[in-house]
């Protein structure tokens, strides 16, 4: 599917919902001026349109160009060709913008430009090797298309956390009766990881992790192996699940765990940067017993101490 510049990308809202727990996702696709090729969830986009003109705003973060007014709002502009040291010299600072929505944030992306939107199998978007991950850890998967060309899916998440800065460390009560209990949760952001494991922390949890949907379901079995189901619930009393995630995305990690009765009575979490109401009804569809955006420490906390304390 081609798009062209100003597309709304979520008009076929309800087919897209239909992707829940089938492990397929889809990408729209990117160049920063250079001959690699990008993607982005396009769960995380709103619209794409020609760049409008920029208000320069002293005093801005690395990589903001400035703002925008966008339907009534005032958005920044973010040059992702500041953040992926393609080689290029244009640094992605092209004629085309991504507005994205995620994390509670919206924001433009500034790049060369779009290809088109494609659908993907979740177990064909592979964790990169370390050494491929690079650019200090945005690439967060990659994927390959028909023709053999490689596609860099970004971790923009990371790209709003370096521009906002590092956030002070959330300030939450002491809650009694959480000693001893332990929370498994999956996400293959490495930022989300540590704000994560700082909130567990602070209330005193143990945790088990895992880095993407396919370890997640091999480490949940490993643990359950063995155990009857009320042997299971006295060591796992919580599993936290991101949504997208390479080789298994979480709706479809969701569906399996609520398919299998040594974990009932566990409950399932969905704790995702994509926020919309589309995504919260596919997560309610495969079963999850909340569904939180990301990144609020309180909301987090507040919700795991509420279903933990049941």
């Amino acid at each position: 599917m081609r798009i062209n510049d100003a597309t709304p990308l979520l008009d076929s809202i309800e087919a897209r919902t239909r992707l829940a727990g089938s492990n397929k996702m889809e990408l729209l696709l990117f160049t920063l001026g250079s001959r690699e090729t990008f993607g982005i969830n396009v769960f995380k986009v709103r619209e794409v349109l020609p760049t409008p003109p920029i208000t320069l705003t002293p005093n801005m973060p690395y990589g903001v160009e400035g703002v925008i007014s966008l339907r009534g709002s005032i958005i920044p502009v973010i040059s992702l060709g500041r953040f992926v040291k393609t080689g290029s010299s244009s640094q992605g600072l092209g004629g085309t913008m991504i507005v994205t929505e995620f994390s509670r944030h919206t924001q433009g992306f500034l790049v060369e430009a779009v290809d088109r939107i494609i659908r993907v199998d979740w177990d064909r978007v592979k964790p990169p090797e370390d050494m491929l991950a690079g650019q200090d850890g945005l690439i967060t998967a990659i994927t390959e298309l028909d023709d053999g060309r490689l596609v860099s899916i970004l971790d923009v998440e990371k790209v709003l956390a370096e521009v906002m800065g590092d956030k002070p460390a959330p300030r939450l009560p002491a809650v009694p009766g959480l000693e001893g209990k332990t929370v498994f949760f999956a996400d293959d952001s490495a930022v989300a990881r540590k704000e994560i494991v700082t909130v567990l922390d602070r209330l005193g949890l143990r945790h088990i992790q895992a880095n993407n949907g396919k370890e997640a379901w091999e480490k949940l079995n490993a643990l359950a192996k063995g155990c009857d189901r009320q042997n299971l619930r006295e060591r796992l009393q919580l599993i936290l699940v991101d949504a997208e995630m390479p080789q298994m995305d979480g709706y479809v990690l969701t569906r399996l765990i609520k398919a299998d009765t040594r974990f009932a009575g566990i409950p399932v979490i969905m704790h995702s940067s994509l926020s919309s109401q589309a995504n919260k009804a596919m997560g309610q569809s495969v079963g999850v017993d909340a569904y939180l955006a990301k990144f609020d420490p309180v909301v987090l906390a507040e919700t795991l101490t509420s279903f933990l304390a049941r």
